[in-house]
């Protein structure tokens, strides 16, 4: 077992929760963390949220869910070479989709332009809004009550945060400092590249799963290319499906042993002592290597074009984006359309920024089925 890194961080040093609560007597803070977010109802609606095809296109294609368990699942691999903290990793990783719309990529386009004039939407910030404010189910609080490391960890994975901040973001940091113009713990930035290796692999795998390209065209492609030339050296003549998974399961390798050397290589040039130290760094410590990266640019390139933009999968954008822009308004201009649970906040709401910002929460927290499901019912309005 890896022993825990003095640049880790230790949850019996954690800054605490926004609201007090004991300790658990068998679990860690960063643990109860992690057991939260799964437990939450925005969790269990990743399950029917897109991830690149429309929940409904096919049953073995990734989901929201899927692919965040897949995220986390190589958030602790590579938190526990290290000897970071695996629970804080995967509570990061677990939660860090929780603000997607219906639709995926598709929703969060159309919610953000309809969000503009109101402060606009992020899904990053909208998952801060989840874990602090919209999941209601204890009795002292609203939200899940994280510790400020998954918080900060979930507002900074990407890096700092800089300029004008999204609003549902700029109201957690008023609450709590989260030091947004510094960078992210090592265990944050664990679960950004544990969420780039991820989609990177398993996109690959959907797109030939659904024809949209052959294993011939990987061929062609760095990263790939050799992958698929060594398996076919080691089992000439493997079966397609089993060829396929060696190949992919390679490119899924050698992406995680590449971030381990270069992490491994920068922290021991670097040897900071403590957590705070790695968020003062000045960048980040947990990445591709030079060489990675640019081989990798060619593969999301031949992704974008062959995949998130083929013709098929834009006809499906394209109607799943009016869903969303005929919802939206809708509820703008009829709010008692809403569900009962809702109208006592609507009745708050002193304007109409107020009024889109929980239209915007209602319709984000769709799930692909019911976005469609609500549509269809409302038909009559639209």
């Amino acid at each position: 077992m890896t022993l825990r890194a003095a640049f880790s961080c230790d949850p019996q040093m954690s800054r605490g929760r926004l609201f007090s609560e004991g300790l658990s007597s068998f679990r860690s803070p960063f643990q109860r963390d992690r057991d939260r977010i799964i437990h939450s109802s925005a969790f269990r609606r990743l399950k029917h949220k897109t991830q690149v095809f429309v929940e409904h296109e096919g049953d073995y294609y990734r989901t929201r869910l899927t692919h965040t368990i897949e995220v986390a699942q190589v958030a602790r691999t590579i938190a526990g070479v290290l000897g970071l903290d695996t629970d804080l990793a995967e509570a990061i990783a677990l939660a860090h989709d929780l603000g997607h719309t219906p639709f995926g990529h598709t929703g969060e386009d159309a919610l953000a332009a309809l969000m503009t004039p109101y402060g606009g939407f992020d899904h990053n910030a909208q998952a801060m809004r989840i874990v602090t404010k919209l999941e209601r189910h204890y009795a002292e609080f609203d939200g899940l009550n994280l510790t400020w490391e998954t918080l900060e960890g979930l507002a900074k994975h990407n890096g700092p945060v800089t300029g004008p901040l999204p609003l549902a973001l700029d109201e957690v940091n008023r609450a709590w400092d989260l030091e947004l113009s510094t960078y992210a713990s090592a265990e944050a930035q664990v679960a950004a590249i544990a969420d780039d290796v991820a989609y990177s692999h398993h996109d690959l795998h959907d797109g030939l799963r659904s024809g949209l390209f052959s294993e011939d065209d990987l061929k062609e492609l760095p990263v790939t290319g050799p992958a698929f030339a060594e398996v076919d050296t080691l089992y000439p003549g493997l079966d397609k499906m089993r060829r396929r998974h060696e190949a992919l399961r390679r490119v899924f390798g050698r992406m995680v042993e590449d971030v381990l050397a270069v992490a491994q290589n920068r922290l021991a040039a670097a040897q900071p002592k403590s957590a705070q130290e790695i968020r003062a760094l000045g960048g980040t410590v947990i990445r591709f290597s030079k060489p990675m990266f640019q081989e990798l640019k060619v593969v999301r390139s031949f992704l974008f074009t062959r995949m998130y933009r083929a013709p098929s999968v834009m006809i499906e954008r394209e109607k799943v984006t009016q869903v969303i822009n005929d919802l939206f308004p809708l509820f703008m201009q009829k709010p008692t359309l809403l569900p009962e649970n809702w109208r006592s906040e609507i009745a708050l709401a002193t304007d109409e920024t107020a009024l889109a910002r929980l239209v915007a929460d209602y319709v984000a927290g769709m799930t692909d089925r019911f976005a469609l499901q609500e549509h269809k019912r409302l038909s009559n309005f639209l």
